[in-house]
Protein backbone atom coordinates (compact mmCIF):
# COMPACT_ATOMS: atom_id res chain seq x y z
CA UNK A 1 0.00 0.00 0.00
CA UNK A 2 1.21 3.51 -0.77
CA UNK A 3 2.90 5.07 2.23
CA UNK A 4 2.43 8.65 1.18
CA UNK A 5 -0.04 10.23 -1.23
CA UNK A 6 0.15 13.87 -2.21
CA UNK A 7 -1.04 15.92 -5.21
CA UNK A 8 -1.73 13.28 -7.83
CA UNK A 9 -2.42 15.36 -10.98
CA UNK A 10 -5.59 16.97 -9.63
CA UNK A 11 -6.95 16.80 -6.12
CA UNK A 12 -4.94 16.17 -2.95
CA UNK A 13 -5.19 13.45 -0.34
CA UNK A 14 -4.36 15.10 2.97
CA UNK A 15 -2.80 12.02 4.52
CA UNK A 16 0.62 13.57 4.98
CA UNK A 17 3.18 11.00 6.14
CA UNK A 18 0.70 8.61 7.70
CA UNK A 19 0.55 5.10 6.28
CA UNK A 20 -2.72 4.55 4.43
CA UNK A 21 -3.18 1.18 6.15
CA UNK A 22 -3.49 2.98 9.49
CA UNK A 23 -6.70 4.65 8.33
CA UNK A 24 -10.12 3.08 8.11
CA UNK A 25 -11.27 2.62 4.50
CA UNK A 26 -14.04 5.15 5.01
CA UNK A 27 -11.45 7.79 6.00
CA UNK A 28 -9.05 7.36 3.09
CA UNK A 29 -10.89 9.43 0.49
CA UNK A 30 -10.35 6.68 -2.07
CA UNK A 31 -12.94 4.80 -4.14
CA UNK A 32 -12.23 1.58 -6.03
CA UNK A 33 -13.95 0.29 -9.17
CA UNK A 34 -13.15 -3.39 -9.71
CA UNK A 35 -12.82 -5.49 -12.86
CA UNK A 36 -15.58 -7.87 -11.71
CA UNK A 37 -17.88 -5.06 -10.44
CA UNK A 38 -17.91 -6.46 -6.83
CA UNK A 39 -21.58 -5.61 -6.30
CA UNK A 40 -23.60 -7.03 -3.40
CA UNK A 41 -25.89 -9.58 -5.08
CA UNK A 42 -28.54 -9.55 -2.33
CA UNK A 43 -28.93 -5.77 -2.39
CA UNK A 44 -30.95 -3.60 -4.76
CA UNK A 45 -29.21 -1.12 -7.03
CA UNK A 46 -30.27 1.68 -4.69
CA UNK A 47 -28.64 -0.01 -1.70
CA UNK A 48 -25.50 -0.89 -3.64
CA UNK A 49 -24.98 2.77 -4.54
CA UNK A 50 -26.00 3.98 -1.08
CA UNK A 51 -23.92 1.46 0.88
CA UNK A 52 -20.92 3.74 1.49
CA UNK A 53 -23.16 6.61 2.55
CA UNK A 54 -25.03 4.34 4.94
CA UNK A 55 -21.74 3.23 6.52
CA UNK A 56 -20.83 6.89 6.95
CA UNK A 57 -24.17 7.34 8.79
CA UNK A 58 -25.49 10.02 6.45
CA UNK A 59 -29.12 11.11 6.83
CA UNK A 60 -31.75 9.23 4.85
CA UNK A 61 -32.86 12.37 3.03
CA UNK A 62 -29.28 13.08 1.95
CA UNK A 63 -28.76 9.47 0.81
CA UNK A 64 -32.01 9.42 -1.15
CA UNK A 65 -31.19 12.71 -2.90
CA UNK A 66 -27.59 11.72 -3.62
CA UNK A 67 -28.46 8.29 -5.02
CA UNK A 68 -31.30 9.80 -7.07
CA UNK A 69 -29.03 12.34 -8.75
CA UNK A 70 -26.25 9.84 -9.41
CA UNK A 71 -28.57 7.15 -10.77
CA UNK A 72 -30.22 9.67 -13.10
CA UNK A 73 -26.84 10.82 -14.41
CA UNK A 74 -25.86 7.19 -15.08
CA UNK A 75 -29.22 6.21 -16.60
CA UNK A 76 -30.06 3.85 -13.73
CA UNK A 77 -32.95 5.76 -12.16
CA UNK A 78 -35.60 3.43 -13.63
CA UNK A 79 -34.05 0.25 -12.20
CA UNK A 80 -33.14 1.13 -8.61
CA UNK A 81 -35.28 -1.70 -7.18
CA UNK A 82 -33.63 -4.37 -9.29
CA UNK A 83 -30.78 -6.58 -8.12
CA UNK A 84 -27.46 -7.03 -9.97
CA UNK A 85 -28.39 -10.40 -11.53
CA UNK A 86 -31.12 -8.64 -13.53
CA UNK A 87 -28.69 -6.19 -15.16
CA UNK A 88 -26.39 -6.35 -18.18
CA UNK A 89 -22.62 -6.05 -17.84
CA UNK A 90 -22.66 -2.40 -18.82
CA UNK A 91 -25.41 -1.61 -16.32
CA UNK A 92 -23.54 -3.40 -13.52
CA UNK A 93 -20.43 -1.40 -14.30
CA UNK A 94 -22.44 1.81 -14.10
CA UNK A 95 -23.74 0.72 -10.68
CA UNK A 96 -20.13 0.15 -9.57
CA UNK A 97 -19.28 3.64 -10.83
CA UNK A 98 -22.27 5.10 -9.02
CA UNK A 99 -21.22 3.48 -5.76
CA UNK A 100 -17.73 4.95 -6.17
CA UNK A 101 -19.05 8.42 -7.00
CA UNK A 102 -21.57 8.52 -4.14
CA UNK A 103 -19.08 9.49 -1.42
CA UNK A 104 -17.26 12.14 -3.49
CA UNK A 105 -13.79 10.59 -3.10
CA UNK A 106 -10.59 12.53 -3.75
CA UNK A 107 -9.12 9.69 -5.82
CA UNK A 108 -10.75 6.98 -7.95
CA UNK A 109 -8.87 3.73 -8.52
CA UNK A 110 -9.99 1.76 -11.60
CA UNK A 111 -8.76 -1.82 -11.98
CA UNK A 112 -9.43 -2.75 -15.64
CA UNK A 113 -13.14 -1.90 -15.20
CA UNK A 114 -14.11 -2.47 -18.85
CA UNK A 115 -12.33 -5.75 -19.61
CA UNK A 116 -15.46 -7.87 -19.07
CA UNK A 117 -17.60 -5.83 -21.49
CA UNK A 118 -18.13 -6.41 -25.20
CA UNK A 119 -16.42 -4.11 -27.73
CA UNK A 120 -19.41 -1.80 -28.31
CA UNK A 121 -20.09 -1.39 -24.60
CA UNK A 122 -16.40 -0.68 -23.91
CA UNK A 123 -16.49 2.24 -26.36
CA UNK A 124 -19.65 3.59 -24.71
CA UNK A 125 -18.29 3.23 -21.17
CA UNK A 126 -15.00 4.90 -22.13
CA UNK A 127 -16.91 8.02 -23.09
CA UNK A 128 -19.08 7.80 -19.95
CA UNK A 129 -16.03 7.63 -17.65
CA UNK A 130 -14.35 10.48 -19.53
CA UNK A 131 -17.47 12.65 -19.13
CA UNK A 132 -17.63 11.80 -15.42
CA UNK A 133 -14.00 12.79 -15.00
CA UNK A 134 -14.69 16.15 -16.62
CA UNK A 135 -17.77 16.72 -14.42
CA UNK A 136 -16.26 15.61 -11.11
CA UNK A 137 -12.75 17.03 -11.51
CA UNK A 138 -11.38 14.26 -9.28
CA UNK A 139 -8.16 12.37 -9.83
CA UNK A 140 -8.68 9.00 -11.55
CA UNK A 141 -5.93 6.39 -11.61
CA UNK A 142 -6.84 3.86 -14.26
CA UNK A 143 -5.04 0.51 -14.73
CA UNK A 144 -5.49 -1.17 -18.11
CA UNK A 145 -3.74 -3.48 -20.57
CA UNK A 146 -5.71 -1.90 -23.42
CA UNK A 147 -3.62 0.85 -25.01
CA UNK A 148 -6.72 2.26 -26.76
CA UNK A 149 -8.32 2.91 -23.36
CA UNK A 150 -5.12 4.54 -22.13
CA UNK A 151 -4.71 6.75 -25.21
CA UNK A 152 -8.33 7.88 -25.39
CA UNK A 153 -8.95 8.43 -21.68
CA UNK A 154 -5.62 9.35 -20.12
CA UNK A 155 -4.32 12.87 -19.52
CA UNK A 156 -1.01 11.36 -18.47
CA UNK A 157 0.04 7.75 -19.03
CA UNK A 158 2.58 5.66 -17.16
CA UNK A 159 3.73 2.69 -19.29
CA UNK A 160 5.06 -0.16 -17.14
CA UNK A 161 6.90 -3.38 -17.92
CA UNK A 162 7.64 -6.05 -15.31
CA UNK A 163 7.00 -3.52 -12.56
CA UNK A 164 9.38 -0.93 -14.04
CA UNK A 165 8.32 2.44 -15.43
CA UNK A 166 9.21 2.69 -19.12
CA UNK A 167 7.90 6.21 -19.80
CA UNK A 168 5.50 8.75 -18.33
CA UNK A 169 3.97 11.34 -20.65
CA UNK A 170 0.76 12.56 -22.25
CA UNK A 171 -0.72 10.27 -24.95
CA UNK A 172 0.59 12.14 -28.01
CA UNK A 173 4.12 12.42 -26.60
CA UNK A 174 4.16 8.66 -26.00
CA UNK A 175 3.02 8.12 -29.56
CA UNK A 176 5.29 10.63 -31.29
CA UNK A 177 8.38 10.40 -29.07
CA UNK A 178 8.72 6.90 -27.56
CA UNK A 179 11.74 6.65 -25.25
CA UNK A 180 12.42 2.97 -25.90
CA UNK A 181 11.54 -0.10 -27.93
CA UNK A 182 8.87 -1.32 -25.52
CA UNK A 183 6.85 1.91 -25.68
CA UNK A 184 7.35 2.14 -29.46
CA UNK A 185 6.01 -1.38 -29.97
CA UNK A 186 3.23 -1.15 -27.38
CA UNK A 187 1.67 2.21 -28.22
CA UNK A 188 -0.07 2.31 -31.58
CA UNK A 189 -2.34 -0.12 -33.41
CA UNK A 190 -1.01 -1.71 -35.54
CA UNK A 191 2.34 -1.40 -33.74
CA UNK A 192 5.40 0.37 -35.10
CA UNK A 193 7.40 -1.48 -37.77
CA UNK A 194 10.77 -2.41 -36.21
CA UNK A 195 13.56 -3.61 -38.51
CA UNK A 196 16.93 -4.95 -37.36
CA UNK A 197 20.05 -4.12 -39.34
CA UNK A 198 23.32 -2.20 -39.48
CA UNK A 199 24.45 1.30 -40.37
CA UNK A 200 26.74 1.41 -43.39
CA UNK A 201 28.62 4.15 -45.21
CA UNK A 202 28.47 4.08 -49.02
CA UNK A 203 29.90 6.74 -51.33
CA UNK A 204 29.83 9.28 -48.53
CA UNK A 205 26.17 8.59 -47.69
CA UNK A 206 24.77 6.81 -44.63
CA UNK A 207 22.39 3.85 -45.01
CA UNK A 208 20.38 1.51 -42.82
CA UNK A 209 20.85 -1.99 -44.23
CA UNK A 210 18.47 -4.69 -43.03
CA UNK A 211 19.93 -7.98 -41.80
CA UNK A 212 19.99 -10.65 -44.52
CA UNK A 213 22.25 -11.62 -47.41
CA UNK A 214 19.89 -11.35 -50.37
CA UNK A 215 17.41 -8.58 -51.19
CA UNK A 216 18.14 -6.83 -47.89
CA UNK A 217 16.32 -3.53 -47.54
CA UNK A 218 18.64 -0.52 -47.85
CA UNK A 219 17.29 2.84 -46.70
CA UNK A 220 19.25 6.12 -46.93
CA UNK A 221 19.52 8.06 -43.67
CA UNK A 222 19.60 11.75 -44.46
CA UNK A 223 19.76 14.96 -42.45
CA UNK A 224 19.06 14.47 -38.75
CA UNK A 225 18.84 10.68 -39.10
CA UNK A 226 22.21 10.54 -40.82
CA UNK A 227 23.84 12.56 -38.04
CA UNK A 228 22.34 10.28 -35.38
CA UNK A 229 23.35 7.10 -37.22
CA UNK A 230 26.96 8.16 -37.87
CA UNK A 231 27.95 7.09 -34.37
CA UNK A 232 26.73 3.56 -35.22
CA UNK A 233 28.67 2.97 -38.46
CA UNK A 234 29.19 -0.81 -38.79
CA UNK A 235 27.06 -1.47 -35.69
CA UNK A 236 23.65 -3.02 -35.12
CA UNK A 237 20.68 -0.67 -34.98
CA UNK A 238 16.87 -0.92 -34.97
CA UNK A 239 14.91 1.13 -37.49
CA UNK A 240 11.33 2.08 -36.57
CA UNK A 241 8.50 3.60 -38.59
CA UNK A 242 4.75 3.62 -37.93
CA UNK A 243 2.32 2.07 -40.46
CA UNK A 244 0.66 5.43 -41.21
CA UNK A 245 4.02 6.84 -42.32
CA UNK A 246 4.12 4.42 -45.24
CA UNK A 247 2.02 5.66 -48.16
CA UNK A 248 1.31 4.59 -51.74
CA UNK A 249 0.98 8.24 -52.84
CA UNK A 250 3.73 10.32 -54.49
CA UNK A 251 5.17 12.64 -51.85
CA UNK A 252 8.18 14.98 -51.66
CA UNK A 253 11.87 14.07 -51.59
CA UNK A 254 11.77 13.22 -47.87
CA UNK A 255 9.65 10.18 -48.77
CA UNK A 256 11.78 7.16 -49.69
CA UNK A 257 10.34 4.61 -52.19
CA UNK A 258 10.36 0.97 -51.07
CA UNK A 259 9.45 -1.84 -53.46
CA UNK A 260 7.22 -4.45 -51.83
CA UNK A 261 4.55 -7.08 -52.45
CA UNK A 262 1.20 -7.52 -50.73
CA UNK A 263 0.91 -10.51 -48.40
CA UNK A 264 -2.36 -9.65 -46.64
CA UNK A 265 -4.76 -6.73 -47.06
CA UNK A 266 -7.42 -5.74 -44.54
CA UNK A 267 -9.83 -3.20 -46.10
CA UNK A 268 -11.49 -1.07 -43.42
CA UNK A 269 -13.51 1.30 -45.57
CA UNK A 270 -11.72 4.65 -45.60
CA UNK A 271 -8.33 2.94 -45.24
CA UNK A 272 -6.62 -0.43 -45.54
CA UNK A 273 -4.06 -2.20 -43.39
CA UNK A 274 -1.65 -3.77 -45.86
CA UNK A 275 0.91 -6.37 -44.75
CA UNK A 276 3.88 -6.19 -47.10
CA UNK A 277 6.93 -8.26 -47.93
CA UNK A 278 9.83 -5.83 -48.34
CA UNK A 279 13.46 -6.88 -48.49
CA UNK A 280 13.99 -9.82 -46.15
CA UNK A 281 11.34 -8.71 -43.66
CA UNK A 282 7.79 -7.48 -43.35
CA UNK A 283 6.13 -4.10 -43.06
CA UNK A 284 2.61 -3.00 -42.15
CA UNK A 285 1.26 0.05 -43.98
CA UNK A 286 -1.88 2.01 -43.11
CA UNK A 287 -2.96 3.25 -46.52
CA UNK A 288 -5.85 5.71 -46.88
CA UNK A 289 -8.43 5.32 -49.60
CA UNK A 290 -10.68 2.55 -50.90
CA UNK A 291 -8.21 0.80 -53.23
CA UNK A 292 -8.59 -2.99 -53.12
CA UNK A 293 -5.21 -4.68 -52.77
CA UNK A 294 -4.64 -8.26 -53.96
CA UNK A 295 -2.35 -11.01 -52.71
CA UNK A 296 1.03 -10.80 -54.44
CA UNK A 297 0.38 -7.35 -55.91
CA UNK A 298 3.59 -5.34 -56.37
CA UNK A 299 3.43 -1.84 -54.94
CA UNK A 300 5.93 0.86 -54.08
CA UNK A 301 5.29 2.49 -50.72
CA UNK A 302 6.81 5.83 -49.76
CA UNK A 303 8.44 5.98 -46.34
CA UNK A 304 8.30 9.33 -44.56
CA UNK A 305 11.91 9.69 -43.37
CA UNK A 306 10.95 12.59 -41.10
CA UNK A 307 8.95 10.20 -38.90
CA UNK A 308 11.62 7.50 -38.48
CA UNK A 309 12.92 6.44 -35.03
CA UNK A 310 16.28 4.76 -34.43
CA UNK A 311 16.93 2.54 -31.41
CA UNK A 312 20.03 1.09 -29.78
CA UNK A 313 19.55 -2.72 -29.67
CA UNK A 314 21.65 -3.05 -26.50
CA UNK A 315 19.97 -0.43 -24.31
CA UNK A 316 16.66 -0.51 -26.26
CA UNK A 317 16.55 3.29 -25.90
CA UNK A 318 15.82 5.74 -28.69
CA UNK A 319 18.91 7.32 -30.27
CA UNK A 320 19.02 11.11 -29.91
Amino acid sequence: MVARLEKITSGTISIGRRVVNELEPKDRGIAMVFQNYALYPHMTIFNNIAFGLQLAKKKKEFISDRVGRISKALGLDHMLERKPHALSGGQRQRVALGRAIARSPKVFLFDEPLSNLDAKMRVHMRSEISKLHAQLGSTMIYVTHDQVEAMTMGDRICVMRDGNIMQVADPLTLYRQPENLFVAGFIGSPPMNLLKGKVQKRDGATYFVENGEKNALSIPLQGRLGCLANQYIGKEIIFGVRPEHLSDEVKDQSHIPIASSVEVAEPMGSESLVYLKAGTGNLIARIHGEHLFHLGELITVKLNSGKVHLFDPQTEKVIR
